[in-house]
């Protein structure tokens, strides 16, 4: 996706998280450990800060401050740094800014964020009641980030193995197909690309009935157990 692209979607879908923290903040947000939905927003916001950082100071040791406990304070906190971070990521995609894996360029935080944002978004409407779809075109960028930058980077950090064969995964509504691992695909997954990256993120099994399989069911189930996020 290129660069407009990504920052609309960033923009809309911290709109659309925002709007969830209009609600209760101590519902639970499944698949994201013990947090509530202000935990979320914390974690979300307070990588926003650090995403910034990484652009406009070029270093990834950002540290930011907790956020507020007044319930006011802590909405007017999470929209400001949406905006900081919106303000770092507008300008030339191709500019150099610090990243934890290549390319070492803004383009990298325009696509990581959406794609953070997009995820989280769809933790926080789920944990409110009901998740809207994804854009399927966006979804199917996070499908290729899990195998070009999450997967690639938890294998340098020593929490997966190199994958032995290759899987494919096959986005039925789009016609986009990815393939992980070396060699010939052993088998196919195929569901809409939003089943798909939900599914890579952990918030879908592919042993539910929206997933299809073919060719060696087993193989490709132990190459999506590995750790291919984090």
């Amino acid at each position: 996706m290129d660069s407009e692209s990504l920052l609309h979607h960033l923009r809309d879908e911290l709109a659309a998280f925002r709007a969830c923290l209009d609600g209760d903040l101590s519902v639970p947000v499944e698949h994201c450990g013990e947090w509530t939905l202000r935990d979320l927003a914390e974690h979300l916001g307070s990588s926003n800060l650090w995403a910034a950082a990484a652009v406009t100071e070029r270093h990834g040791k950002h540290e930011a401050a907790s956020a507020p406990r007044d319930p006011d304070a802590f909405l007017r906190w999470f929209q400001d740094g949406s905006g900081t971070l919106l303000r770092a990521l507008d300008t030339d995609p191709s500019a150099s800014a610090w990243t934890f894996h290549p390319p070492h360029t803004v383009g990298f935080w325009q696509r990581r964020r959406a794609l953070e944002t997009l995820i989280h978004r769809w933790d926080a409407e789920n944990a409110a009641g009901g998740s809207r779809p994804l854009d399927p075109v966006l979804a199917g960028e996070g499908v290729a980030e899990v195998f070009d930058t999450m997967a690639p980077r938890q294998i340098a950090r020593g929490r997966a193995q190199p994958p032995q064969y290759a899987l494919r995964l096959h986005a039925a509504d789009t016609g986009a197909s990815w393939v992980y691992g070396p060699g010939a695909a052993v088998a196919t997954l195929t569901a809409t690309a939003e089943q798909l990256v939900l599914l890579l993120w952990g918030r879908m099994r592919s042993a539910d009935a929206a997933f299809t399989w073919s060719g060696d069911q087993e193989a490709g189930s132990r190459i999506l157990a590995t750790t291919l996020t984090p």
